[in-house]
């Protein structure tokens, strides 16, 4: 939402103990130019997406080679973007045989401060699909984290958190939102929601079939401005629903309805006299859209794109081809002992992180934030 800026921070090197999760945090920030968006620097990139006319790719990482794969495609492409995590991407970052999302998605987040040092473009961090159930150990204890750091003079670990209420009645869902927001508001990040139910699945999250609940309505989004505000009382960010289904899909078996973003956002507009586009837009189970459809929906005022499926299949197409072309190497053979600059994980690593990264590079050519990085 159009809303004041976030005050500005200074950096420096803090230490988070006791964070409700079981664990000890380092975040580490340094220097004026940050790799990782201070929150006015977020701020500053969602409006400059939104004045200009284009969105930037979000994209999931469960790893930190998808993390590098990330940073590598962004920068190959100059485009500032997002990189967030859910909570099973969270769940495998802090180990797989364990439970312990809150560590893995602060883990995810140190390594990004880290290895982004390297990379001349910005990203900021953000929290994909937590829903009611997931709360208590993945978001609260994530903005409890960065309420230490902030009081202690830093900047938000996360820039912003997904507070997804589309499984609970919008009243509930808008009550919990209210809830955050405050909390948000005071650490200087940013509170996505989303009005409305994306079909497929996700992280474990199932919603069946297609009806009018995949498709927002001006009525539900107005109740949520009621509730929140323009801005006055926090920013937000909202995923609407026009036909979103999250995974993969054939063209033609989902309608997806761009055009009904730019008549949520006349119908607020009109409402509560603001200016055109008032609402800053999420693109949540874009996999298979195509240009038209993207463009329609940035044009509508989408600032931020998840992309998960498509970057997934990229990265293990490539592991696929690389071991079907090199079995004899990667595999001990009729008593032979294989090859082992072929098995050896960075041979196919490297190679896998490329392929995503060139999914990264289209993706910020369809949404337009590709040589407009701000570093």
């Amino acid at each position: 939402m159009d809303g004041q800026k976030p005050a500005s921070r200074h950096h420096g090197l803090t230490r988070v103990a006791s964070l409700g999760c079981g664990v000890n945090h380092e975040t580490f920030t340094s220097g004026a130019l940050m790799p990782v968006a201070t929150p006015e620097q977020y701020a500053e990139m969602l409006d400059r997406a939104k004045a200009g006319g284009f969105a930037y790719p979000a994209i999931n990482a469960a790893s930190s080679q998808s993390v590098n794969a990330v940073l590598q495609g962004l920068t190959e492409a100059g485009s500032d973007g997002i990189l967030q995590v859910t909570t099973g991407g969270a769940d495998y970052f802090a180990g797989h045989t364990v439970k312990g999302r809150a560590t893995g998605a602060l883990a995810f987040a140190a390594f990004v401060h880290e290895v982004a040092k390297s990379y001349p473009i910005t990203v900021a961090l953000h929290t994909d699909h937590c829903p009611k159930p997931a709360l208590e150990d993945f978001v609260l204890p994530l903005i409890k984290a960065s309420e230490a750091v902030v009081a202690d003079g830093g900047n938000p670990i996360f820039q912003s958190h997904m507070w997804d209420g589309s499984a609970v009645p919008l009243a509930e869902n808008i009550e919990i939102a209210k809830e955050i927001l405050p909390r948000m508001k005071a650490i200087s990040a940013i509170l996505e929601v989303e009005i409305g139910v994306v079909g497929g699945e996700e992280d474990g999250v199932k919603h069946e079939g297609t009806n009018d609940a995949l498709y927002t309505t001006t009525a539900d989004v107005a109740q949520v401005v009621e509730a929140l505000g323009l801005g006055d009382q926090g920013r937000w960010i909202a995923a609407l629903t026009f036909g979103n289904v999250h995974g993969v899909y054939k063209p033609g078996n989902v309608k997806l309805k761009p055009e009904l973003l730019g008549e949520i956002q006349a119908g607020i507009a009109a409402q509560f006299g603001t200016g055109e586009k008032p609402l800053d837009l999420v693109f949540h189970g874009g996999s298979g859209s195509t240009d038209e459809e993207i463009a329609l929906a940035v044009a509508n005022g989408v600032v931020k794109m998840n992309i998960d499926t498509d970057t997934q299949y990229a990265f293990t197409r490539s592991v696929a081809g690389f071991m079907f072309q090199n079995y004899d190497g990667v595999l001990k053979v009729d008593g032979e002992v294989g090859n082992k600059k072929a098995y050896d994980p960075r041979a196919w690593g490297k190679i896998a992180e490329s392929a995503m990264a060139a999914r990264v590079v289209e993706a910020t050519q369809q949404l337009g934030s590709a040589g407009k990085s701000q570093s």
